[in-house]
């Protein structure tokens, strides 16, 4: 059963706006593999465009193919043979009649069988009488940044637009897979924010299902997920795969990495960096501190398939591969609350910059360790600050059956008390939690899965 369309009105808006501008538009977008670019080109193709999927064939067998798409708005287009991209694009500028966009899917794999083709592209851009507008979009984005981005590349500074397509925002998974509180929180926590993966996983009748057949079975269509991406994007996948691997079991900072490598810390920054930048990755700092001014930075899985991906099928491949899929996912379900209990924490995160607490609007929130005034380590899991300034947002996250929120508010007091960065801000106190009990005072807030879901979208 195919998702409905969900979310991208800014996308769809940004590319609707390119397209009706009196002058030709070009227009790249990219992102991981799955996050729905195709879906959404065609969601904003009209009905006098061209799209085009690539595939991996010769140049000369693409080219016969879009002149074939191209046919079916110009006339006998592909009635004769073009010996070129040159060509093909030259007598499309000719025929081409009234506001016509040629969008070009997959654009890395037309490349790779004809490296002539972003040059080509940069010529004809460049000229005054080009006639259609053209549309470029990859899964690679190493090469679709290459292709635009870099300042050496030739498109760079070119495009109308560049759009980077990224998984769709928790909230919009209670309308994907009809899910709402802790199931929602529970689903997002396996599928995360890809709508492909959303799609999959509403063919199966329960959520145990869906990871067992598409995750932990072999043959399961994500069961080799992380090797498909990081293909997308990587010369060599062994490093990326050992950096994911580490950081999802347990290796957050980068000497701890570095030494379980042998390798020395300065030689990971760029691949580190690389995989941040895809989306994989991210840079943890405590709240209140810069990039540049600490070294106190933890490495983290930015996505939750990932990390369930990382966590419970790579570690258990010999297993899997016996096709012993419900003893690994009974090991799952022994540690999945807490797998899940990190991922509760980052929509708590998430969702304090949009929800209004003690009247108050919040910048957004981080989570603080470091030493208190008593000279102990201690930790706060969020903390931001107001949009005036004048105001310390201080919250606890708990994924517990049930939770006394008292003990919880006593715990966060005694935290402020020992916080070193209050200086004279009004201190607010609240909890996010996956079920509440207990008393707490009027000015302490609580947040539950059905007030942050649907805040996150």
């Amino acid at each position: 059963m195919r998702l409905q369309f969900l979310d991208r009105d800014k996308e769809i808006g940004r590319l609707r706006r390119a397209l009706a501008a009196d002058e030709p538009a070009f227009v790249v977008l990219y992102g991981r593999r799955r996050c729905g670019k195709s879906t959404l080109l065609q969601q904003v193709a009209r009905s006098q465009d061209v799209y085009f999927l690539a595939d991996r064939r010769e140049a000369p067998l693409q080219i016969r193919a879009l002149a074939r798409e191209i046919a079916r708005q110009v006339a006998d287009f592909n009635a004769v043979e073009y010996p070129s991209w040159e060509a093909l694009l030259q007598t499309l500028n000719v025929r081409a009649e009234g506001d016509l966009c040629l969008i070009l899917d997959e654009f890395p794999y037309l490349v790779q069988m004809a490296p002539e083709l972003p040059s080509l592209l940069q010529n004809f851009i460049d000229r005054r009488e080009r006639k259609f507008s053209l549309i470029i979009c990859g899964s690679s984005q190493r090469m679709m940044q290459g292709l635009v981005l870099d300042a050496s590349a030739p498109l760079y500074g070119r495009a109308t637009e560049v759009l980077k397509i990224r998984p769709l925002e928790p909230g919009w998974i209670q309308d994907a897979l009809q899910v709402e509180g802790v199931q929602a929180v529970e689903a997002y926590g396996v599928w995360g924010g890809v709508p492909r993966y959303w799609e999959l996983a509403r063919e199966f009748g329960s959520q145990e299902e869906g990871v067992k057949e598409l995750v932990l079975d072999r043959d399961g269509l994500l069961n080799s997920e992380p090797e498909r991406l990081l293909i997308d994007d990587l010369r060599s996948t062994t490093q990326a795969h050992s950096l994911l691997s580490l950081v999802a079991n347990g290796c957050h900072r980068l000497s701890e990495v570095a030494s379980r490598l042998g390798k020395p810390a300065g030689s990971l920054s760029r691949p580190l960096a690389h995989l941040i930048d895809m989306g994989y990755l991210r840079r943890e700092l405590p709240w209140g501190e810069s990039e540049k001014s600490t070294k106190r930075s933890l490495y983290k899985l930015d996505d939750p398939f990932l990390r369930l991906w990382y966590r419970y099928v790579q570690t258990n491949r010999s297993l899997l591969e016996r096709d012993l899929v419900d003893a690994v996912y009974a090991d799952m379900q022994r540690s999945f609350s807490a797998h899940v209990a990190a991922v509760w924490e980052d929509l708590a995160r998430e969702s304090a910059v949009r929800l209004e607490i003690a009247g108050k609007r919040w910048r957004p929130a981080q989570r603080w360790w470091g030493r208190g005034l008593n000279g102990k380590n201690m930790e706060i899991d969020l903390v931001a600050l107001s949009l005036d300034g004048r105001s310390l947002l201080l919250g606890e996250v708990k994924w517990e059956q049930r939770t006394n929120v008292g003990e919880v508010i006593e715990k966060l007091k005694q935290g402020a008390d020992n916080f070193p960065h209050i200086d004279d801000r009004e201190v607010v106190l609240a909890c996010w939690l996956r079920q509440s009990g207990g008393n707490y005072g009027e000015g302490e807030s609580v947040f539950v899965p059905e007030d942050v879901i649907p805040v996150l979208r």
